[in-house]
């Protein structure tokens, strides 16, 4: 077996792994409702921490819902049964970010080049560096795991979308071979990574906004806002999609400044109307909207996640149709 026929088993293995990490997130998702019920407890004693005064509070609600929950006959799965499973959805989501990171390095071995050499694996790139970020969250402790239901989703779709543009693993056509490569692409490729996760928990906020506001309304909740049943607060939701677009900016600035500098030194000229050029800014323009209207009035403020899609649809765009439809110094797809 060749490197490359290795790296591309790899890939697939990558893929079936995360559907099946993420069906065992959707278990715990659906089947174990401890967290909502603890939540609502927090909230109807009025405390943010489990420790309050003795003979009430928060600890005697939580104790009560986890009771309620342990105690239902009424769910196929059980609680317990359902935090299992998503206990095994991390455990898969560790081993296929490291099968994706496997192909990666098998790919580098194999053409003795850095591995961003077309839109393949550009694409494949973005999904690895949106996995590790989510993981990163997930240890951390600032998103709750049954969300990587969410997470294994948007790159599983990534990473099913790259498959209509795969490459064959070869050498580098001359324009790319150059150190720079490993500066302005590999920015880029973190920056986008970043902002598909930030992209994701700007719509679970929306949905869980709508969510809430129809339920305050009176109003009947149906799909698809009934999956927001389940989600954090949107207060919590708003800030993380708020702070993963603060991190990622100045990566994709960087990025944006270090293609400039290469067009430089390889075109002799620091900007040339390019198509990919010109996407690229205009995503940056709607991401520096988005971080301006997240800190302007309350209005803007509501606005800023809608904002904050629309950037990564324009970067969806730059990736997709400028690299497919639209020629210019930067087809470098591969296809």
């Amino acid at each position: 077996m060749t490197g490359a026929e290795v790296a591309n088993a790899l890939f697939v293995a990558t893929i079936l792994v995360y559907a099946a990490a993420m069906f065992s997130y959707a278990v715990e998702y659906a089947f174990d409702k401890r967290a909502p019920k603890r939540a609502k407890a927090l909230a109807a004693s009025g405390g943010s921490s489990g420790t309050v005064a003795p003979g009430g509070g928060a600890d005697t609600a939580s104790a009560a819902a986890d009771a309620s929950d342990e105690g239902s006959s009424e769910a196929p799965i059980s609680p317990a049964a359902a935090r299992g499973a998503g206990r095994l959805g991390l455990v898969l989501t560790f081993l296929g970010t490291a099968a994706l990171a496997a192909s990666i390095v098998v790919r580098v071995v194999y053409t003795g080049r850095w591995p961003w050499g077309n839109m393949f694996e550009y694409t494949v790139g973005v999904a690895l560096a949106g996995m590790v970020t989510w993981l990163i969250l997930v240890s951390r402790g600032s998103v709750p795991r049954r969300l990587g239901l969410f997470a294994t989703f948007a790159v599983t779709m990534v990473l099913g979308t790259s498959v209509r543009v795969y490459t064959e693993a070869g050498p580098l056509v001359p324009a790319l071979d150059s150190y720079w490569i490993i500066i302005h692409v590999t920015a880029a490729i973190v920056a986008s990574g970043i902002l598909l996760i930030g992209c994701v928990f700007a719509i679970l906020h929306l949905l869980r906004r709508g969510h809430d506001r129809r339920v305050s309304d009176g109003k009947p909740v149906r799909f698809p806002i009934n999956i927001a049943e389940r989600l954090p607060d949107a207060t919590v939701l708003e800030r993380l999609t708020f702070k993963i677009h603060v991190f990622a900016f100045p990566l994709l600035t960087f990025g944006i400044v270090a293609g400039s500098v290469w067009a430089h030194l390889a075109w002799g000229r620091y900007w040339n109307w390019d198509p990919k050029e010109v996407w690229a800014f205009i995503a940056w323009v709607v991401y520096a909207a988005y971080l301006h209207a997240r800190v302007s009035g309350k209005s803007a403020k509501a606005n800023a996640p809608w904002i904050a899609i629309l950037g990564y649809a324009v970067m969806l765009f730059n990736l997709t149709a400028v690299n497919l439809v639209f020629g210019g110094l930067h087809s470098y797809a591969g296809v």
